[in-house]
Formats: structure tokens, C-alpha cells, sequence
């Protein structure tokens, strides 16, 4: 009886594998034709400006991250990935600065209130007019880093269900030899 649950289970942890490597591949062909889009787009935006102007020397010396890609633990304790904007406040970092109430007598001091620097977007490194395939260019990398994100959590998933599905194998193996 106990190998007729365990058959079901593996039943369903097999199609829900099934169902995320469809989506991997899926994932994957598009973060393929994205990356292509963006080298295809990129070039185009080196021909119409010229060699020289779009390459390493219009790249600012000190360069900051627009996004930055996060991890944190889902509730089947699984990782996940995701990007988020630079400058966007976590979860941890949401929430009162100071732990004390404060006591509002008199004219207060109006605080400035404390702005992390926007990064600068860099299609501004290459002037202020660009081209239309630069701006696509940039739109296709992103895309693509959002997928990449998706693909590595997506990826820890399969592994994850690779090993639970050994494991549910072991089980009914036992089971079976037990009972024969």
C-alpha cells in the first residue's frame, strides 16, 4: 500500500520535472535569441556611429551596477534568484532608521532625507543622441540578465527534483525488496 503512495508521488515529482525542463528549454532558446538580438543590434549601433565610437573608451572609468542580481531561500528551501534595480532597498533594509521615538518640541530641524546616488545610465557614455539599436541593445541584455535569473533558479529547481526523484526510486526499491 505504502508503494502505491510513493508510485503517485513519483508520478507527480516526475511530471512537475517534466513541466521545468519544458520551461528551461523554452528559458533558455530565449535568452539565446535575446543575446543575438543584443550583439545584432549592438552592431548596427557601431556602424552607424563609427568603430571607434561605441567600444572600451567610451566606457566611464568608474563604473556602478544598475541591477544587481539577489538570492534568497523559498519556502520549499529552495534558492531563487532575481534582479532588482541598484539603489532599491531590500526587504532588510525597509523599516524605521532609528529603534527611539524622538520628541517634536519647538521648530525642528528639517533633515534632508539620505539619497543613494542613481547610477548614470550608460547609453549617456556614448552621447546624448544614440541610436535607436543601442537603446534595443540595452533593452535585449537586460531582458536577458532577468532570464538568466530565471534559468539559475529554475535550474537549482531541477537539480532539486533530479535528487528527490533518486531518492523516491531508493524508497520503492526497498519497499519492493522487502516485500518479495
Amino acid at each position: 500500500m505504502a508503494a502505491s503512495g510513493l508510485r503517485a508521488e513519483l508520478d507527480s515529482l516526475l511530471l512537475q520535472l517534466l513541466g521545468d525542463l519544458e520551461e528551461l528549454e523554452a528559458k533558455r532558446a530565449a535568452l539565446n535569441s535575446r543575446v543575438e538580438e543584443g550583439w545584432f543590434s549592438l552592431s548596427k549601433a557601431r556602424y552607424a556611429m563609427g568603430a571607434k565610437a561605441v567600444g572600451p573608451l567610451q566606457y566611464a572609468s568608474r563604473m556602478e551596477p544598475q541591477v544587481c542580481v539577489s538570492t534568497c531561500e523559498a519556502q520549499d528551501r529552495l534558492q531563487k534568484f532575481w534582479v532588482v534595480k541598484a539603489g532599491a532597498p531590500t526587504p532588510e533594509e525597509v523599516g524605521p532608521r532609528e529603534a527611539t521615538l524622538r520628541r517634536r518640541k519647538g521648530p525642528s530641524k528639517t533633515r534632508e532625507p539620505e539619497t543613494s546616488p542613481v547610477p548614470q545610465d550608460p547609453l549617456n557614455w556614448f552621447g546624448i543622441l544614440v541610436p535607436h539599436s543601442l537603446r534595443q541593445a540595452q533593452a535585449s541584455f537586460q531582458e536577458g540578465l532577468q532570464l538568466a535569473a530565471d534559468i539559475a533558479s529554475l535550474q537549482i529547481r531541477i537539480d532539486w527534483g533530479q535528487s528527490q526523484l533518486r531518492g523516491l526510486k531508493e524508497k520503492i526499491k526497498q519497499l519492493e525488496s522487502e516485500a518479495a
